[in-house]
């Protein structure tokens, strides 16, 4: 028998690269699906949302700026550190989520192929969802896909890594930067994931981390001018409506939450991408 105490841990928030507290002070406990105690997590505030909201505005020039192939380079290198961390991965899905070692081995499988493969889609956007236009005069007329810009992030409340992975990555395939509500029962994938990306190549403020409540955090991300879009899978089902109708006042795009649970495990296609993209055309005359 060791002598040794154990090591409480208390988890930060991830805002702009760094892991603060929350300006509030707030912490809850973390349990796992038997109820047992695994760890403290912040319990983020509205001015730490506000915080988030500004570190990932200041991260999106540089990282919309980038070339596409160097935010896939980067993303990939995201998805080589969570290989390293596999084991913690599986240590956490299992606790969270209350499944066998097996099941959770494959669960991080699936997350961090899926997290490669939107990693894979960021230099072949534009030549799938763009065009060269047909003219009538002598103009060349090219569309191409643009990112919206900041996007607030309500993740899913049971699927603490796969389903995280699953609505953050496209977000950032496209090249907008992001802030995560993440799982308020199942948060510890994603607190590791946080420490996975300040270890890895992404630039700080491309992704904010809260953790939290997302009934109490959505509205405040909902109504905040500087947010772009928002993506309401992980929204409480009865504060659905009421979020888009605060996401209106600044003409914000809106992904729907869905009628019921996905299969994350299923084959997203681009369903996860082009909410979050805009359309930029652009006229240049022929030359002679």
């Amino acid at each position: 028998m060791s002598d040794r105490l154990a090591v409480r841990k208390t988890f930060k928030l991830y805002l702009g690269g760094a892991f603060p507290r929350s300006e509030s002070g707030r912490t809850y406990a973390v349990t796992d699906a038997r109820g047992a105690f695994l760890a403290n997590a912040a319990w983020a505030s509205r001015k730490d949302a506000r915080d988030a909201v500004v570190a990932a505005r200041g991260a999106f020039a540089k990282w919309s700026g980038a070339t596409a192939y160097n935010r896939g380079q980067v993303l990939y290198r995201v998805a080589e550190v969570m290989e390293g961390r596999h084991a913690q991965f599986c240590e956490e899905v299992a606790a969270g989520e209350g499944l066998s070692a097996g099941r959770a081995r494959a669960v991080v499988d699936a997350a961090v192929d899926r997290w490669v493969w939107y990693a894979g889609w960021t230099d072949k956007l534009a030549s799938v969802l763009g065009s060269a236009n047909p003219v009538a005069g002598p103009f060349f007329g090219f569309s191409t896909p643009e990112p919206t810009g900041v996007v607030a992030v309500l993740a899913p409340q049971r699927s603490s890594l796969l389903g995280l992975v699953s609505v953050l990555a496209p977000v950032l395939a496209g090249g907008n930067t992001a802030v995560v509500v993440t799982s308020r029962e199942r948060p510890l994938p994603a607190v590791t994931l946080g420490e996975v990306l300040a270890t890895s190549d992404v630039p700080g403020g491309v992704v904010n981390l809260l953790t939290g409540d997302a009934g109490e955090i959505g509205p405040w991300l909902a109504e905040h001018d500087d947010v772009d879009a928002v993506d309401l899978t992980g929204a409480p089902p009865a504060q659905a409506m009421e979020l888009e109708r605060l996401a209106a006042g600044s003409i914000k795009r809106v992904l729907r939450p869905p009628a019921e649970e996905p299969d994350w495990s299923a084959d997203p296609g681009l369903s996860r991408m082009t909410p979050f993209l805009e359309t930029k055309t652009v006229w240049h005359p022929k030359g002679v």
